[in-house]
């Protein structure tokens, strides 16, 4: 079994490493808009424009909870799911053992034991390190488990293809929906103590049946089940007012519906933009947006990723190397200081605000499923970007002098970088 585990992994890493080494030193497609759109993000034209492209509906008369940090979204997450009557969906890259986990394990075996219908989706590779048996509980009591893309010969054109989302439905009518995972590191570090800084949405109102559509699609591929039904499709009325684009992205021709969202916001971008992420690797054509942006519209850009206490070491190394690109046109750089800065967030001329799994790097615009939630909504903006401040007001800027001066970058580090598997 050992033995079969390194090979799993093994496969696992060779396609990646030859993935991002396209990344870095293949043939650039250049994705860029044909004609920029002469008209406000939050124009009606801009919103239809970039519906049409997503595939995707603004759906008016949503309510939105922004939940910041383990505590805060894991009660809440674990809150509803003791309360749910009749579905629980959930889609998982990151589902690891340990004290969270647990206590996900137990409240969603109570719900099944209770009538429940539960079902989770969980990536083979995102979960590789955690047991089979961890789950026998829930499976036992009724819940139904599905991996993603397990290592089948029928499957191993598709094994670098990973489902990153993370995603919890709950009786078609409350979601959640954000970057992080099921595991101990959003509630504390277990080397230095500090837990994952981070954020979830939790979302009620006509974009909850579109998130359930998104874990539906998977749930097809991997269950060979069509989900209908009320228990999964009890589309609630308004809740409230804010409109959002459910974006859930597959890759398809070598771009993701979440290329399409990020690239179409910030090209058409007029006065800011706010990028929180936590493995920044952007390819040659989000990097010559952002610089479109800052250097042709005079854009304010700033850009925010962990400091030394990225998981990803040498990851790290790599994104720093590209910010030289980035610097020297104005483009402000900040890397945050307390702990492992997991959030992932786009913020765009004050009023849309795009929350979900997408990593500004290659492997989420190009390889992986992904989901996001763009909301036009200045209110919610604002408290994100509040977020978004106090994170500045822990990190360091990086100049372009800093960069120009400390660069001890080499060919090795960014080698050894396509090795490493991103959260």
């Amino acid at each position: 079994m050992h033995t079969a585990l390194i090979v799993i992994a093994s496969i696992a890493v060779a396609l990646q490493a030859l993935s991002l080494y396209r990344a870095f030193f293949g043939p650039d497609l250049a994705y860029s808009l044909k004609t920029r759109p002469d008209v406000a993000v939050d124009s009606p034209e801009f919103c239809s424009l970039l519906a049409f492209l997503t595939e995707a509906k603004l759906l008016e008369g949503n309510r939105i909870e922004v939940l910041t940090n383990g505590p805060c979204f894991y009660e809440a997450e674990l809150c509803a799911i003791a309360q749910a009557r009749r579905s629980i969906n959930l889609e998982a890259y990151i589902f690891h053992r340990g004290d969270v986990s647990r206590r996900f394990v137990k409240t969603l075996a109570e719900r099944a034991r209770a009538g429940v219908q539960v079902r989770l989706t969980l990536d083979y590779i995102g979960c590789l390190s955690t047991p089979r048996s961890y789950l026998k509980e829930l499976t036992g009591a009724g819940g139904q488990l599905r991996w993603y893309h397990p290592p089948r010969p029928d499957l191993l054109p598709d094994l670098n293809n990973r489902t990153h989302r993370e995603l919890i439905v709950i009786d078609g009518q409350t979601a959640f929906i954000g970057g992080a995972g099921i595991a101990d590191w959003w509630m504390r570090d277990g080397v230095k103590g500090r837990r994952w800084r981070d954020m979830m949405l939790r979302v009620e109102g006509p974009s909850v049946a579109a998130l359930q559509a998104v874990f539906a699609q998977n749930w097809l591929r991997v269950a060979g089940e069509i989900l209908t039904g009320d228990e999964y499709f009890d589309v609630p009325g308004s809740a409230d007012s804010t409109p959002a684009l459910v974006v859930g992205s597959t890759p398809a021709a070598g771009a993701t519906q979440a290329r399409i969202l990020f690239q179409l916001l910030i090209s058409c971008a007029r006065k800011c933009v706010y990028i929180s992420s936590p493995y920044f690797l952007p390819d040659g054509s989000a990097r010559r947006a952002i610089i479109q942006a800052a250097r042709e519209r005079n854009v304010e850009v700033k850009i925010l990723t962990p400091g030394d206490n990225n998981d990803q070491r040498l990851t790290r190394a790599s994104s720093r190397e590209l910010y030289g690109s980035l610097l020297k046109h104005g483009i402000r750089i900040y890397e945050y200081q307390p702990s492992m800065n997991h959030t992932k967030a786009l913020m765009v001329d004050d009023c849309w605000v795009v929350v979900g799994s997408t990593n500004f790097d290659y492997r989420s615009f190009v390889i992986n499923d992904e989901v996001n939630l763009a909301l036009l909504d200045p209110g919610t903006t604002r408290r994100v970007a509040q977020d978004f401040e106090r994170d500045l007001a822990q990190s360091k800027e990086i100049t372009y002098e800093d960069w120009r001066t400390k660069r001890r970058f080499r060919m090795a580090d960014r080698l050894l970088s396509l090795l490493e598997r991103q959260e």
